[in-house]
């Protein structure tokens, strides 16, 4: 793998670590790939309080995952960049349509761990392109989650893709991290990515540039909320509501949704 496609291995031990414990997110199918894969971490992207925000992190896009999927009929779920994530375990299909969405080389691996069924596809292909969008039949309604992606495309890459989802389906609900400028920057220098060799990476403050005429901003989330910090506890709790939950942390990263009606 690349550099970027490196980069899955860091949530996928994150996942794995808070399952473990058994706290904020339980992922059997995490542990399951890691201890067999023993994929060797360095520096900062072992760390436990990156672990903590992962797990977090991912929790958050399930509950929105499972929201959306509750309160629309006849949509489907894309994963754009899954990764080894079990998102379509933990969350289910619930009859809808689920697909993930991936570099080749990465569904290839990702083959080796899950199966595909009715309800579930997997998808190699690149998102900044088109072609991997006509293995969707369906066109009307999409719940489409981009966890740990926006960060590797530039802002017209975003653009372009946003703009070719808007085309394809009819109805869209989408929920994106995304770093800050700030955060891009200084990743150059200070990033848990750096330690599987990726340097370059992009940011965006104001994510009302990215709406046009039918894809619109709706709202920010909050990233970490307090019922996943209060998991913690003790001096544990209080590190890591300073790293990753206070106002620095928002001037770092931002969780972004987005819809076109």
């Amino acid at each position: 793998m690349d550099s970027v496609n490196k980069t899955l291995y860091i949530p996928l031990y994150g996942k794995a670590y808070v399952s473990k414990k058994g706290i904020i997110l339980k992922d059997k199918k995490a542990e399951e790939i890691w201890d067999k894969e023993t994929f060797a971490l360095k520096g900062k992207s072992s760390s436990k309080w990156l672990a903590y925000y992962m797990g977090v992190r991912s929790a958050v896009f399930d509950e929105w995952v499972k929201k959306q999927m509750k309160d629309k009929d006849d949509t489907v779920v894309i994963h754009i960049g899954c990764g080894m994530d079990s998102r379509v375990l933990r969350v289910g299909t619930m009859q809808h349509k689920w697909y993930d969405v991936d570099f080749p080389h990465v569904i290839e691996e990702r083959k080796r761990y899950y199966s595909e069924s009715s309800d579930y596809k997997m998808i190699a292909g690149d998102v900044r392109y088109d072609d991997w969008l006509t293995s969707i039949p369906e066109n009307k309604k999409a719940v489409i989650v981009m966890e740990g992606v926006s960060m590797y495309l530039t802002f017209k890459e975003l653009q372009e893709l946003t703009a070719r989802l808007c085309v394809h389906f009819q109805q869209i609900s989408l929920l994106m991290d995304c770093y800050t400028i700030l955060a891009a920057r200084m990743s150059k220098y200070k990033n848990p990515i750096n330690d599987v060799g990726v340097t370059q990476v992009y940011g965006m403050d104001t994510p009302e540039l990215l709406q046009n005429d039918k894809f619109i901003y709706v709202k920010e989330h909050i990233m970490i909320p307090q019922k996943y910090i209060d998991e913690l506890t003790g001096i544990e709790k209080y590190i890591f509501e300073k790293l990753y939950a206070g106002g620095f942390s928002k001037k770092l990263y931002r969780l972004f949704e987005y819809r076109k009606a």
